[in-house]
């Protein structure tokens, strides 16, 4: 079996790294198409109603690379709030170095959802999916079911805001930040 990536594999981890960096509309398919050195027919092949199916695909693609990271991230402590502590401290450190990172799904959730259902749609899964790990974790811990959906979507708000403050300012301080208020931000009643 071959290491090598098929072409609509190359399309859809170029779209999801041009797209995470400078939005849908600061993307043209000719650029995936060469950044991924992949053929124009593949494109067209794989992805026949063009660039909103091909973002469709890399928002799923940004949605399970992440997902596994959080997954990874929160298992690696018992305690909830270590979890997710260390979950969002990993994070600073990430925006702390000097590679390009930009906002997971939060360019083109934000310049896409008045003007595209599709992948506003796709977005919403994207946010909901990452909130439901929070919540997962915050349950199996024996937080009540309101508590651990109240606190999820707290914490996905706190990240993403987290992710956003520290990629303007080039830093991850606000992540850690964020980190550092866990414990006070998540108790149980």
């Amino acid at each position: 079996m071959s290491s090598k990536k098929s072409a609509k594999d190359q399309l859809i981890e170029t779209a999801s790294r041009l797209f995470r960096l400078r939005g849908y509309h600061g993307v043209g398919l000719k650029e995936i198409i060469e950044e991924s050195g992949t053929a124009k027919g593949s494109l067209y092949h794989y992805f026949p109603e063009g660039k909103e199916q091909l973002a469709i695909a890399a928002i799923e693609h940004t949605k399970n690379f992440v997902s596994d990271k959080v997954q990874e991230d929160l298992a690696e402590a018992a305690d909830p709030i270590q979890a997710i502590q260390g979950h969002i401290q990993k994070l600073a450190e990430e925006l702390s170095k000097d590679s390009v990172f930009g906002m997971p799904i939060g360019t083109i959730a934000g310049e896409t959802y008045l003007t595209n259902e599709p992948i506003r749609l796709a977005c919403q899964a994207v946010f909901s999916e990452w909130q439901g790990l929070y919540q997962e974790k915050l349950s199996q811990s024996g937080y009540s079911e309101k508590q651990a959906a109240d606190y999820a979507l707290v914490l996905i708000a706190l990240v993403e805001g987290g992710i956003l403050l520290s990629i303007t300012s080039k830093s991850g301080e606000a992540l850690s930040r964020i980190a550092g208020q866990i414990p006070l931000l998540i108790k149980k009643e």
